[in-house]
């Protein structure tokens, strides 16, 4: 044997590879660990709430990023913040001006002016323990009201300086914290978040929300976060109690009947009713008694008693019609003021106990745009305060249109969910001045106006009223030389026409396009066309009521009628399907 061999060195590959696998395990059991401590090891890290404004004002939840006032213990809730949570309707209106607010409901009305401790709810004193207050251009309102009006309930912690603000009807899940040494709220949901406080063992929390093993929390001193779910146990419900409310009030009692009112066009001089036939199926009249002098809300009367008692005698209710005059400045400035508006609405009542009528319908027409709000506010203040009288609440809108001033004006969603009734007024589809013959009122237009306001703007059928014109125009045409058609119009009632077409040996044709009979002739030279209103155009029109289920019909203006027509319109409406 060589004694001199020398063995050869062993390999290294074996060994490599045990090194790598020792090291790519211990990073396996490094990173293990590390997951398992993210997973399962809550941070111990103290973190102070935080939130946007002192006095911060919790909703839902949530941080508003809006901060209360708070005066001896008792809180003040900013204005914006309200205007929020109490949606689109704007129940609390504030005049800069005067500062002024007006909280408005279905059936209260409460005006009070900052700095004061007195106001006035609907006719009554209403005394305030805490005033309202503008700081900083924004207004500070006392809670006190707000939860008489809207049912809102506020909470303050003197600890926390939190205040939580439920809303009428909350139903709200609470739960009871169960570890020994009490529950972690996070800033987060993670156990890695750091902890804002810890909920002793039995005390309860709010829950808002559910996030995927966490609920995010409310603490009895207000303050928000999250909770792991494992440490909670679902208790009761917390139920913030809904207003009492009064009995809503009944604008129509005659029941299984529709509304047949007409218009009684008042001018100088006084109507004498024994004058006026009888009128089967007319069950209200609306006398155009009333209307706007000034800006500063004067209204001139002319109601008539006798009229009244006549009216009553023949089961008639009185809906007396207050118009503006058709002024559109004198309107600005009448709406613009709570003392106007006021001023507006105490003379309306005053003239209702004088002549006891059952009702006010509302007419403004050829009114600014920008008194769009104001007129809702009006309405909204007006509203509650008559039905505390027992009166009905109509307004006369027209059918939807580009007109400024005739109809953009008028917000027939808002009007709607404040009046009882709304008067659309559907006619002068062709107005006397237009530059084209037609009709006052045809069919597919009139069926048009109704449907537009109950789909674009959500007015029920069961509040609106289809008017229906007694008066047509005797259009005349005449070619010019330059050989341009000139047109020009007048109004007649329906005996005027009835007259032409007997004198003149007429035979109408039904024009099935506009869904009415129609006439034309020749006189001095001219071409006279009249799309007549008579029994046809009339059942049609109450079909439409019928069709859509409408609350009734109204009839402009009594006086242009024809006898027969009131038991066509009666019939129409009354018969059974």
């Amino acid at each position: 044997m060589d004694t001199n061999y020398v063995r050869a060195p062993r390999p290294q590959k074996r060994r490599g590879f045990s090194v790598f696998l020792f090291l790519f395990m211990a990073a396996a059991i490094v990173s293990f660990g590390w997951f398992g401590y993210l997973k399962y090891i809550p941070s111990n890290e103290h973190q102070e709430p935080r939130y946007s404004a002192a006095n911060p004002i919790i909703v839902s939840g949530a941080d508003t990023a809006y901060g209360a006032v708070v005066e001896n213990g008792e809180v003040k809730l900013p204005l914006p913040l309200l205007e929020e949570l109490l949606g689109e309707d704007k129940p609390i209106h504030y005049e800069k001006d005067t500062g002024t607010l007006v909280l408005t409901t279905t059936d209260k009305v409460l005006r009070f002016k900052t700095e004061a401790l007195t106001g006035i709810i609907n006719q009554k004193p209403y005394k305030l323990s805490l005033s309202a207050e503008v700081i900083d251009d924004t207004v500070y309102i006392p809670t006190a009201p707000l939860e008489e009006l809207f049912g809102l309930k506020t909470e303050y912690d003197q600890e926390s300086g939190i205040v939580t603000l439920l809303q009428e009807g909350d139903a709200i899940q609470l739960a009871e914290s169960l570890p020994e040494n009490g529950a972690a709220v996070r800033a987060a949901p993670s156990i890695r978040e750091p902890y804002l406080v810890k909920v002793p063992r039995g005390e309860s929390v709010r829950i808002w929300q559910d996030i995927e093993g966490w609920l995010l929390v409310q603490t009895k001193n207000g303050h928000v976060g999250y909770m792991n779910k494992k440490n909670v146990k679902l208790t009761t419900i917390e139920q913030v109690p809904k207003l009492e409310k009064q009995d809503a009030f009944v604008p129509w009692k005659v029941m299984g009947s529709k509304i047949n009112l007409t218009w009684e066009a008042v001018y100088e001089r006084r109507v004498d009713p024994t004058k006026i036939g009888e009128m089967p199926g007319v069950n209200v009249v609306s006398p155009t008694w009333f209307e706007l002098q000034d800006g500063k809300g004067t209204i001139k009367g002319k109601a008539d008693s006798a009229y009244v008692k006549w009216a009553h005698e023949r089961g008639y209710q009185v809906w007396a019609l207050f118009s503006n005059g058709f002024e559109p400045d004198r309107t600005t400035e009448a709406l613009a003021t709570v003392e106007s508006r006021f001023s507006m609405i105490q003379q309306l009542i005053a003239f209702a106990k004088i002549y006891d009528l059952q009702g006010i319908n509302v007419d403004f027409e050829n009114v600014y745009t920008k008194d769009k709000e104001n007129l809702v506010q009006f309405m909204k203040e007006m509203t509650p305060l008559l039905h505390e009288q027992g009166l009905v609440v109509s307004i006369d809108v027209t059918p939807k249109s580009t007109s400024e001033m005739w109809s953009v004006f008028l917000d027939r969603a808002a009007l709607g969910k404040v009046v009882d009734y709304m008067m659309v007024m559907a006619y002068d589809e062709h107005w006397a001045s237009s530059p084209k013959a037609g009709s006052v009122a045809s069919l597919p237009w009139a069926e048009n106006a109704i449907t537009k306001i109950m789909k674009e703007d959500g007015v029920p059928a069961s509040k609106l009223v289809l008017s229906m014109p007694l008066y047509t125009r005797i259009w005349t045409e005449t070619k010019e030389a330059s050989g341009e058609v000139k047109v020009s119009s007048k109004a007649v009632g329906m005996e005027a026409v009835k007259t032409i077409i007997a004198d003149k040996k007429l035979k109408p044709v039904f024009d099935e396009a506009a869904g009415q009979n129609y006439v034309e002739y020749t006189e001095d030279g001219a071409l006279k066309r009249i799309w007549i209103e008579d029994e046809v155009s009339m059942k049609a029109r109450v079909e439409l009521a019928r069709k859509y289920d409408l609350a009734g019909v109204a009839t402009w203006q009594r006086s242009f009628q024809t006898p027969s027509i009131w038991t066509v319109i009666d019939e129409s409406l009354s018969k059974r399907p």
